[in-house]
């Protein structure tokens, strides 16, 4: 009975070895404040935190990698470079390299955002609301970088894209004061494209970063890149 006991509690602590194990395989990662290279009218830094912390909680729901706290990126940052100065010990210096364990940073900067809107006729309007006057269509795309925070290369990037149309009702129009996390705002096509954006962002990382370069799953990013390097070209005409 007691080497029954023994063996069974010799079990318990070998599976939780191998859970840690296979937890401390996953790569650590660690997502920036979003950037933005349009002039989209929502945008605020109040949207940079929330698309960040959007990324960060789509990229632990895929479950392949650990993910660290914005907020735990921003104090590594502050003192790395705070630890370049000469008011810091060189004894006590941070090393740069060593955020916080994370064995990569993702930097995104939205790079294009469009929004086409034409009227569909028959709008009726009551107050502030307007049913059925407008429709809309919005294309946003996420430029990626990976970096490696042993040798600060960026390893890989990715320009990720998505679109979502819709019926525009009511105060969804007014994108000034934009907030992702509000639940109208998510019901609108810029909200859909956004949150599609993200999680396609997050799906490319997995893609990428966990299963590797030459993974089945990179032909549909090859693919999909393809088609967008042909789209922007045939956008430019040059004579």
């Amino acid at each position: 009975m007691r080497k029954t006991v023994v063996f069974g509690l010799a079990l318990v602590l070998l599976a939780a070895v191998l859970a840690q194990a296979a937890q401390d395989e996953k790569p650590r990662l660690g997502v920036l404040r979003f950037t933005n290279n349009t002039s989209a009218g929502w945008w605020s830094s109040t949207v940079a935190n929330e698309l960040s912390d959007m990324l960060a909680s789509e990229l632990a729901s895929t479950k392949a990698f650990q993910v660290l706290e914005r907020k735990e990126i921003d104090a590594a940052i502050y003192e790395q470079d705070l630890s370049q100065t000469d008011r810091i010990s060189s004894a006590t210096k941070v090393k740069l390299g060593k955020m916080k364990g994370a064995n990569y940073l993702v930097a995104a900067t939205v790079s294009a955002y469009e929004e086409q809107t034409r009227e569909t006729g028959g709008g009726v309007r009551v107050g502030p609301v307007s049913l059925g006057g407008k429709r809309d269509k919005t294309y946003i795309a996420v430029d990626l970088k990976i970096i490696d925070t042993e040798t600060g290369e960026i390893v890989d990037t990715r320009t990720i894209e998505a679109e979502a149309k819709g019926t525009a009702i009511g105060a969804g129009l007014n994108l000034r004061g934009f907030s992702l996390s509000g639940a109208d705002a998510q019901k609108t096509p810029a909200g859909k494209a956004i949150r599609a954006c993200v999680i396609y962002c997050s799906e490319y990382l997995a893609c990428s970063l966990v299963q590797g370069q030459d993974a089945s799953c990179m032909k549909k990013w090859d693919k999909m890149e393809e088609k967008r390097r042909e789209r922007t070209k045939g956008a430019i005409d040059i004579k």
